[in-house]
């Protein structure tokens, strides 16, 4: 049966109504053909007069594929959001701007902007039921934003697969009797290799961090070892792929590819697994962190509090960042899964919870991290200050070092590496799913040959990642980690809330997600995203330029080309904001102020746009919360 709106009361194609909120209307029914005595009918539903009418979709857009169960996709957007920077990052950052003092930024803008830009993604995705480009069909001008994410997810995957490669490169080298990071005499080893036994403060001498200290096993395992970076003399010298790598992130690639490859319904099992595994990790690791001697040193210089940090404004920067890509906002991974959602979901109540465990996930791993970091510092007689560090070297040379003097060694190694496999995985996938629903969505050839296209995007991903496997690949992986998905993300992110909050505007906005869920955002959620967002993410924009430095690698300083190459692997991203809104205005018919008109009006009222009905073009739409 065909249904059809009458053409005098034209509606938003987006998405239906809720069973509960519609009201009876009349329903005409029209013979249309009588073929071999059976007859066929249409249908038009005849709106009440005076009211907003609803929505309506057609057929094919039902037909769109939802998650197999509730489940699915609250464990795909919290494995997603929980990723290594949870474990690498938060805990250093905590220890670092003061301990317990820092928790009053991060939670402050966790709930003036984190939580609102979560919600307002799952909000935007789940209603329109479409990715991160198509959805701007609520204001066509800003397609380009959807571009620039789509990008940017990409091209996080160049290098982030690469992190999880590395991580089982480690796994592997796990299933030993004796941990190869253990003991210098190793074939990688230098002549300066030093043990770890012999090295306390007075070896070390003032000024000296053992976390930078790069002659110990663990040290020269990763990067002569694993990287080799012994054998490149920077940037412009990277060599061939190293082959044990490059078997380690074939087997990433074809993971993430038998994941995806059937779309939400196969990668919604998947991170059954994948999500749930590293809290069972990081509970066993912590209960195994506490048994050791100096742990509760460095615990309570975790949650040491000092509020003097508070008066230094890179502190507050730090919060503003970390609550920023700790979510995950602006990747178009939470549009993309939330498409999949029925289109009643309770999104608000999602938004809550996943961006709450997030939160409590990074807070809690700094307990497994600092017990065994103030073991570290208690076997070395340093500080806890000279053993704290984040990122790899917090992940693949500290902790294995820690790991590697217990007894049992090789179980605590491979349960440790596990945790980072699983970590990775799930969010590889949720940077590729945004990738393939995005543009699936927006060029339907794609859409029909989903699983040739899955293998296009990851076999693609593997060519360029062959980049960051070479002798210098550290150095075209810092590259690509400062500049793929630094200020061009959090650009991204603020044309995104402009673009909803402003143009599409916060009070239509509201009533599309009343329709969903059948209660209208409260004033607060309404404020954040009309005002508050936006104003924390030019803050984060101008924190992050002003901070911006020059690329660098430990001592390494890198080539000013390298530089350059960098920002034009920002702007490669960014420009589709403008170019695309110039592409738009200069291919539509009209005016100049019929073409602007067109721009910034939603598709399904283009209609009301060209009668020069445009409520864009009213204050009291700029007004509206």
């Amino acid at each position: 049966m065909n249904i059809q709106v009458l053409p005098e009361h034209k509606l938003s194609s987006v998405a239906p109504l809720k069973q509960c909120n519609v009201e009876k209307k009349d329903v005409e029914l029209i013979l249309v053909k009588d073929q071999n005595g059976v007859q066929y009918t249409s249908s038009s539903i005849i709106p009440t007069p005076g009211r907003h009418a609803g929505l309506a979709r057609s057929t094919s857009e039902d037909d769109r594929e939802t998650w197999g169960k509730k489940i699915d996709f609250l464990l795909s957007v919290i494995g997603f959001a929980v990723d290594l920077a949870n474990v690498w990052r938060f805990p250093y950052l905590c220890y670092k701007n003061g301990g317990g003092a820092f928790l009053i930024p991060y939670i402050l803008f966790l709930v003036i902007a984190g939580m609102p830009l979560f919600y307002m993604e799952l909000a935007l995705g789940q209603y329109n039921r479409e990715g991160a480009a198509t959805v701007w069909k609520i204001c066509p001008v800003f397609k380009g934003v959807g571009y620039t994410v789509i990008i940017i997810a990409l091209y996080v995957g160049f290098y982030y697969n690469v992190i999880i490669a590395w991580s089982l490169h480690y796994l592997f080298s796990s299933m030993t009797t004796e941990l190869p990071w253990l003991n210098c005499g190793n074939i990688w080893n230098s002549e300066n290799c030093t043990d770890p036994r012999y090295i306390n403060g007075s070896f070390l001498g003032n000024g000296t961090s053992y976390a930078k200290y790069k002659i110990t096993p663990a040290a020269e395992y990763y990067e002569r070892g694993v990287l080799h970076l012994h054998e490149s003399k920077g940037i412009q010298d990277l060599g061939l792929p190293r082959w044990e790598l490059t078997l380690c992130l074939v087997v990433v690639v074809f993971i993430l590819y038998f994941s995806l490859w059937k779309g939400v319904k196969s990668s919604g099992k998947v991170v059954y697994i994948t999500a749930t595994m590293p809290y069972v990790v990081l509970f066993v690791l912590l209960i195994r962190g506490i048994t050791l001697p100096g742990s509760m040193d460095g615990i309570r210089a975790y949650l040491h509090i000092d509020f003097k940090r508070l008066n230094n404004l890179e502190v507050w920067i730090d919060a503003a960042t970390q609550i920023f890509y700790s979510l995950g906002a602006g990747f178009g991974v939470l549009i993309a899964f939330a498409s999949y959602n029925k289109f009643d979901n309770n999104c608000y109540r999602d938004a809550l919870l996943t961006s709450t465990v997030n939160c409590v996930t990074s807070f809690f791993s700094g307990f497994a991290i600092f017990s065994v970091l103030g073991y570290m510092a208690y076997k070395h007689g340093v500080k806890i200050e000279d053993v704290a560090t984040e990122g790899a070297g917090l992940v693949f040379i500290i902790y294995p070092e820690a790991i590697s003097t217990l007894p049992g060694s090789t179980f605590w190694a491979i349960v440790f590496f596990i945790m980072l496999l699983t970590l990775g995985i799930d969010s590889a996938m949720g940077g590729m799913e945004a990738v393939l629903t995005g543009l699936t969505d927006d060029f339907k050839i794609l859409k029909r040959n989903r699983k040739f296209f899955t293998f296009i995007t990851a076999f693609g991903t593997f060519l360029i990642a062959l980049f960051c496997i070479t002798n210098g690949g550290i150095y075209v992986l810092t590259l690509l980690d400062k500049y793929a998905a630094g200020t061009s993300i959090l650009f991204g992110v603020l044309i995104e809330a402009i673009g909803v909050s402003w143009f599409y505007g916060v009070d239509r906005f509201s009533e599309d997600i009343e329709r969903m869920m059948g209660f209208k955002p409260g004033l607060y959620w309404r404020l954040c995203w009309k005002f508050v967002s936006p104003a924390f993410l030019l803050f984060v924009v101008i924190a992050s330029a002003v901070k911006s430095s020059d690329l660098k690698y430990d001592d390494y300083i890198f080539p000013q080309w390298s530089n350059i190459v960098g920002w034009g692997v920002a702007m490669s991203s960014m420009l589709f904001v403008p170019c695309y809104a110039i592409y738009k205005f200069f291919s539509l018919p009209g005016t100049f102020k019929e073409r602007i008109a067109y721009c910034i009006t939603p598709e399904h009222e283009h209609h009301m746009a060209a009668e020069g009905n445009i409520r864009q073009f009213t204050l009291r739409h700029w007004l509206a919360i």
